[in-house]
């Protein structure tokens, strides 16, 4: 089992790494403290960026030398929020939070997944009437594959599992976020994911 770091410990960060240690892996989440998000990193072999989207960039380009190698694996949205809070718009048009990542840090393996639902499904996919999809985007073929086993490890059946491609296909999965508001407006913060019907 790899050793893994998780950025952000919040609801999505906080799930991710009872789920993930409950699978029997490592995990790390470190404080805010100066120097524990490196210093957790760096003996990593995979770290998740489970921080809020619209400071991740600047986060995790300060943390370009530790995470040379290492396979990122990136679960935020960057938008820019309504008065409600919730995503009014995407921070980065025409582009993703992914591709902005890989290009700020070019020697580290971003896999962009787990963005295209409401965060309690991440762990536990079997909770909707219907197969979620968890999409892969990234660059690195054999860090995808590392990434799916961990989605198999949290529940994620390898059927409802699609790779989409290069890091530039993260700006279609990030663009589902848009979604969210009116959803949630329309049914509450009931669990929900986009999924492709075949």
């Amino acid at each position: 089992m790899s050793t893994i770091t998780i950025l952000g410990s919040g609801r999505v960060g906080g799930g991710l790494a009872r789920a993930l240690t409950e699978a029997g892996h490592e995990v790390r989440v470190p404080d805010r403290s100066p120097g524990a998000a490196a210093e957790a990193a760096r003996s990593a072999g995979i770290v998740i960026n489970a921080t809020p989207g619209a400071g991740s960039l600047e986060r995790l380009t300060a943390l370009r030398d530790t995470l040379r190698d290492t396979i990122l694996i990136d679960v935020s949205n960057a938008t820019i929020d309504g008065p409600d809070g919730l995503p009014a718009a995407l921070l980065y048009p025409g582009s993703s939070l992914a591709e902005q990542l890989q290009h700020a840090l070019p020697d580290t393996r971003i896999v962009k997944t787990l963005n295209t639902m409401l965060f309690p499904v991440m762990t536990a996919p079997s909770i909707l009437e219907q197969p979620p999809t968890a999409f892969l985007s990234g660059d690195d073929p054999a860090a995808k594959r590392i990434v799916a086993g961990l989605l198999t490890d949290l529940g994620w059946r390898r059927e409802w599992i699609t790779d989409l491609g290069g890091v530039e296909t993260a700006r279609a999965t990030e663009a589902a976020i848009l979604f969210v508001p009116y959803v949630i407006r329309a049914n509450g913060f009931a669990p929900f994911a986009i999924s492709i019907a075949r």
